[in-house]
């Protein structure tokens, strides 16, 4: 049996398959295997009788070019499970025999999974990954079926990323924003959450994604609490929309944070309750205002703002007017960070690449087929990220922030600030009673 040749064991074994003479259950899968593991030995067998000159059995050898020495197992992963072969041996050459083939194998295989991966990630369907890998005669390489377990990969990644330490990463500014998504067939769509940051460094990170049932205050305080049990540090700033279930949580979760309420949220919130022809001024004005030199000045431009246009406009006045103090958070920070922390834009246009991704397959409904795509499109976006350059001064400007907060923190949570001061009733004078 030794002296039979691996690939005509591994063709017995086929025919005794697709004979029906084989106990193995996933009968499919097995022939798929066999078939790759035949022409896979098939092939190795004829790089050895090159190497070798001759056939196996042939008897004669020219001097240095050796002889059969057996075989040697391998192993190459496949969209159908892990396949092995057996590779031959050549001994007693003048140059020890490699062969390039088996060297090949796995990297092309992996290649070709790495680069379904990355199709479907960037927003080709299954169906179009299998018409793109085929044969010249139309014959697919891989199959839906072996697509959709290929990209099963993404959702350990998800796993990986969602559960990853965050000791290491030390956070200065945090933005949270959610979209809408179906996850679950039948059911109205449920806010996913995401969060980024800019690190002390000034790099970017995606931080974490995850399902919530909606915007509200539980969900956003448990997506929170996650990042805070994985080892989040407290931010200097976090910036949201307005939704009150996020604002809650994060007054909550982060009581030495100043929170930033997105600016483009809130232009867009003006904008539906001023006229049409009254909004480019308006806009102009309102942006001069949040983006104005200091703190101080905001508020003197909101007081002009509301003083015009209270008569005329009472629904964009109160519109201004609300949440204005976190309107203007960013005009604590640094002048040269202000514009990449005023707005959560950098997350409206991932989930724009995001909901591109999800048109083109609208039946990938199921929080694991929904959040393993986002996954996919936000952490390769992510990569592309640019950092913001952090000076010197601007990190003596974070510090006196940070003592600025803690002093503030400390102050509303001590025992004295805490318990309320009773009045001490003072004795009048016999001038005083008078």
């Amino acid at each position: 049996m030794d002296r039979i040749p691996a690939s005509e064991r591994t063709r017995e074994k086929l025919k005794a398959l697709m004979a029906g003479q084989s106990e193995i259950e996933d009968g499919r899968s097995e022939l798929v295997r066999l078939a790759a593991r035949l022409i896979i030995e098939e092939s190795l067998e004829a790089e050895a009788k090159d190497a070798v000159g001759r056939g196996y059995y042939a008897r004669g050898a020219a001097p240095g070019t050796g002889y059969r020495n057996g075989y040697r197992s391998g192993r190459v992963k496949s969209a159908e499970g892990v396949i092995d072969f057996s590779a031959p041996q050549i001994a007693d050459r003048e140059e020890p025999f490699c062969s390039k083939l088996r060297g090949m194998l796995g990297q092309r295989t992996e290649a070709l999974e790495a680069l379904a991966i990355e199709m479907y990630a960037r927003g080709l369907s299954t169906r179009d990954i299998e018409a793109l890998f085929a044969d010249e005669a139309g014959k697919p390489l891989l199959s839906r079926t072996a697509v959709s377990e290929i990209t099963e990969r993404l959702w350990a990644e998800y796993e990986a990323f969602a559960s990853r330490d965050l000791c290491e990463f030390e956070i200065v500014y945090l933005f949270v924003d959610g979209i809408a998504e179906r996850l679950h067939l039948g059911q109205p769509r449920e806010a996913v959450l995401a969060a980024w940051g800019i690190l002390a460094d000034g790099k970017k990170a995606l931080l974490h994604l995850a399902p919530g049932t909606k915007e509200d205050t539980a969900s956003c305080k448990e997506f929170f609490q996650d990042l805070r049990r994985r080892g989040l540090p407290d931010p200097l700033l976090v910036a949201s929309d307005g939704a009150p279930g996020i604002i809650r949580a994060i007054e909550e979760c982060f009581p030495r944070a100043i929170r930033q309420r997105c600016l483009a949220h809130k232009l867009r919130n003006l904008q539906s309750k001023v006229p049409e022809d009254a909004w480019p001024e308006f806009k102009a004005r309102a942006v001069a205002c949040y983006q104005a030199a200091s703190p101080a000045l905001a508020r003197l431009l909101r007081d002009d703002i509301v003083a015009t246009y209270t008569k005329d406009l009472p629904s964009a006045v109160a519109c201004l007017d609300d949440d204005f103090e976190a309107c203007i958070a960013h005009l604590r920070f640094p002048l040269g960070h202000r514009r990449a922390i005023r707005t959560t834009n950098l997350l409206e246009r991932l989930f724009g690449e995001e909901r591109r991704r999800t048109k083109v397959i609208p039946h990938a409904f199921g929080e694991r087929a929904v959040l393993k795509l986002m996954y996919a499109a936000l952490i390769r976006a992510a990569e592309r990220w640019r950092g913001i350059r952090i000076t010197e001064f601007e990190q003596r400007q974070w510090k006196a922030i940070r003592d600025e907060l803690n002093a503030d923190f400390a102050a509303r949570t001590s025992p004295v600030a805490s318990t309320p001061v009773t009045a001490t009733p003072t004795r009048l004078s016999s001038k005083d009673r008078t």
